[in-house]
């Protein structure tokens, strides 16, 4: 039977029957953290198509999780750079850097974050939703680094180190050697098929000139890649994992 009312929990016979979880309930469940300010959750949930909602015939401006996903991609980097130069102290800075690109690629992100069933927590505009937008790689990896921003904002480095830790792991523990330098394998790819080689083109560069901040694309056979990264070669080896990511699927 249905609970009309989900604030209140009905009591059948000697069977009660509590109101489903919310999503910001599942969330926090997920990620083994219940935030002190969940608000920062809630807006790392909300898609942008969501950010403004029409309440009683009003518009309503909300945050979307664009803020936090530019936080939580850089904690993101910070931490799995940490956690490589702990877990391979004798590799040099070309090999961390080889391994480091692959495992905060979107497609990384986005299967980690379908893995956890972050989807289903995701606010989204009925329309979008309707039309399977929650389940985009690039939805669920922007999903992802914005919940990692939440959680450093809410409770600091420990406990999105935790989480990360725990989340990225079996990813991790499966990188058994470095991988190839992505802007090789992807000219590789390229040349295999006869194919022009990928154009890499710089989309901004914001930040003071002591912590520059690059946003990098990368075309090839139709399809582009994109990354952000404190530096041109680091968003450059991002955007090629991407595509290449995007090109073997």
């Amino acid at each position: 039977m249905a609970v009309r009312n989900p604030l209140v929990a009905h009591l059948l016979g000697d069977q009660l029957i509590a109101p489903p979880p919310s999503p910001l309930q599942t969330a926090q469940d997920l990620l083994g953290h219940t935030f002190a300010r969940p608000e920062l959750l809630a807006e790392a949930l909300t898609h942008r198509s969501a950010a403004l909602d029409h309440w009683a015939g009003k518009k309503v401006f909300s945050a979307s999780n664009e803020r936090l996903e530019f936080v939580g991609d850089r904690v993101l980097g910070l931490l799995i750079a940490e956690w490589l130069a702990e877990r391979y102290p004798r590799e040099n800075e070309g090999q961390l850097g080889r391994r480091l690109a692959p495992l905060v690629s979107q497609p990384v992100l986005a299967d980690i974050a379908d893995r956890l069933g972050l989807a289903a927590c995701l606010s989204l505009a009925p329309s979008e939703s309707k039309a399977g937008v929650r389940k985009l790689a690039t939805v669920l990896a922007d999903a992802m680094e914005a919940v990692i921003g939440a959680l450093y904002l809410d409770a600091g480095l420990d406990v999105a180190r935790d989480f990360v830790r725990r989340a990225f792991e079996p990813t991790m523990t499966a990188q058994v050697n470095p991988p190839k330098d992505p802007k090789t394998g992807l000219q590789e790819w390229a040349m295999h098929r006869g194919m022009a080689l990928p154009r890499y083109e710089v989309v901004s560069t914001e930040g003071p000139s002591h912590a520059p901040v690059f946003v990098i694309s990368v075309t090839l056979a139709g399809k582009t890649g994109m990354a952000t990264a404190g530096s041109k070669r680091l968003a450059e080896q991002a955007a090629a994992a991407e595509l290449l990511g995007k090109l073997s699927s």
